[in-house]
């Protein structure tokens, strides 16, 4: 049996280290409070009985469980990033334990009436009676993805107290970076030597996904003119009102409020605006690789439409893509789905298939040689006050890793 109290103090451990990404950084890892959980995690990885564990000058960790048996099996790997997305604050976290959730509202801050409500949050409700670990309300809890790592480190350390399981040689990796989409770039593919992995940054129990967005960020910039306002009829061109223009022109319902699996979106997520200059920062999101570059050709024509109805180069446009669509590498594989499966099915789980309506490291990995599907890591309410993870989820997901090293080691062909 996986040990409940060593998954939630492994955990709290975790998550009580900050390690919030900064997208505006330009080194690796992003921010240098990563290092403060890196170097702990090479170091557990070490305590706990792994070989070959190396943490390199960007903060990527790897390690490997020998095989346990005598003949020829698949290597297989299994991935999760140790940095919480900058959306949200990650300092000073304090985790609240629920015992026995009872179904009802939980109060998170009392003093600022924050209440996780399953009114509102109808996944709640699936895990009464349950153990559940929450925020305090003021920051993120970061089971995106230290659930991931806690479920990792567990089952590696469960293998190796456990040797009558059976199992072929595993390697593991942690990143920095994976929330401002870096998490794959600096990751040496030929140095962790899998066949292939599986990135344990899922949400709820029984999410495996082999699916996600193709991604792209575009960055809108408008120009203006600023002049005295009591003088400026003919002469001031107020660079907002235009950007508010950009705005209303694109699809309103094609927003994530209004979107859902394989629909696709334009998402502005930042404005920073004077008369002068206004800064628009979008995400453009799609399964469908055609839809996807179809939106990238709605945003680049509007913005020539709108030059050429002021005359002049008012606006500029910035796209870069950003990661794909994981489905064309990992379809001519689709075993390594098939064996994540069957381990869900054998412990009771019942798989929940579906598209990742964002990205993972696994996403950038398969296209680097690495055919990476995603597996459930249990939290729910990413990147926010109302984050939280289930512990018996956490326990399930170890299990899944235990398992699909069972699984792989009765496979001798690659």
């Amino acid at each position: 049996m996986i040990s409940k109290e060593n998954i939630i103090k492994r955990f709290i451990g975790y998550v009580t280290i900050d390690t919030e990404s900064d997208p505006t950084s330009n080194t690796t890892p992003s921010t240098a409070k990563q290092w403060d959980l890196a170097n702990k995690l090479a170091e557990e990885l070490k305590a706990i009985g792994m070989s070959d564990v190396s943490i390199d000058e960007n903060a990527y960790i790897m390690a490997t469980l020998p095989s346990n048996v005598s003949h020829k099996t698949p290597t297989i790997g299994f991935i999760a990033h140790f940095d919480t997305s900058p959306d949200f604050t990650g300092a000073n976290i304090n985790p609240q334990i629920i015992e026995q959730y009872n179904g009802k509202d939980i109060v998170l801050n009392e003093a600022e009436n924050i209440i996780l409500s399953p009114d509102y949050f109808e996944d709640l409700h699936q895990y009464k009676g349950q153990t559940l670990i929450t925020t305090d309300g003021t920051t993120l809890l970061g089971a995106d993805d230290k659930a991931g790592i806690t479920e990792i480190v567990s089952a590696m350390e469960y293998l190796i107290n456990h040797p009558e399981i059976k199992h072929g040689t595993i390697k593991v990796g942690f990143t920095p970076d994976e929330e401002i989409g870096r998490g794959a770039h600096k990751f040496d593919v030929e140095k962790f030597g899998a066949d292939w992995a599986y990135t344990m940054d899922g949400s709820q129990i029984g999410e495996l996904e082999y699916e996600n967005f193709n991604a792209a960020g575009a960055v809108v910039k408008i120009k203006g003119k600023i002049v005295h306002p009591g003088y400026a009829k003919g002469k001031m061109i107020n660079s907002m009102y235009i950007a508010q223009e950009f705005i209303n022109s694109l699809p309103r319902i094609e927003t994530p409020e209004h979107t859902e699996d394989y629909q696709g979106f334009f998402h502005l997520s930042s404005i920073k605006g004077e008369v002068e200059e206004t800064v628009l920062q979008y995400i453009i999101r799609d399964h469908d690789f055609g839809h996807f570059e179809a939106r990238k050709a709605v945003m680049e024509n509007l913005t020539i439409e709108l030059n050429e109805q002021y005359g002049w180069d008012v606006i500029s446009i910035e796209i870069k893509d950003q990661y794909f669509n994981m489905r064309e590498k990992i379809e001519p594989v689709m075993h390594i789905v098939d064996i994540a499966e069957e381990a869900m099915k054998q412990l009771h789980i019942e798989p929940i298939i579906k598209p990742i309506r964002g990205g993972t490291d696994g996403s950038q990995l398969s296209y680097k040689g690495l055919p990476c599907p995603n597996i459930f890591a249990g939290g729910h309410n990413f990147h926010g006050r109302y984050e939280y993870v289930p512990v018996e989820s956490m326990i399930k997901a170890t299990e899944v890793i235990c398992k699909i090293a069972e699984i792989t080691s009765k496979n001798q062909n690659k």
